[in-house]
């Protein structure tokens, strides 16, 4: 069974504090990412139908990947290579501190 929370938690709970809170009765959910000195480095509404399906969800937390990435000053054209080379199934990139996957390119 896909458990989206645990998934968002899963993405980014190695760098960043994750905070999941219900934000609307119609089922969203206020994501905050916060680094080790409790700045906020990511805020994100994810509506219901996001959160339900694992493969927007997966396209949701490369997104906040990327806008991390970008405000690191990271290159935009650097990192979108990266998410698209996924050899052997692999994540993109060094993105938030994280070694990419053996022949993806180095941010």
């Amino acid at each position: 069974m896909h458990n989206p929370f645990q998934q968002i938690s899963d993405a980014f709970s190695d760098e960043y504090r994750v905070n999941l809170s219900i934000e609307r009765l119609d089922g969203s959910i206020m994501l905050t990412l916060s680094n080790e000195h409790g700045r906020v480095v990511a805020k994100r509404l994810i509506n219901r139908e996001q959160r339900d399906c694992p493969k927007r969800l997966e396209r949701l937390i490369d997104s906040i990947r990327f806008g991390i990435a970008i405000e690191q000053g990271h290159s935009a054209v650097d990192i979108l290579a990266a998410m698209t080379e996924r050899h052997g199934g692999g994540r993109w990139g060094l993105i938030a501190g994280k070694r990419a996957p053996t022949g993806s390119a180095q941010i």
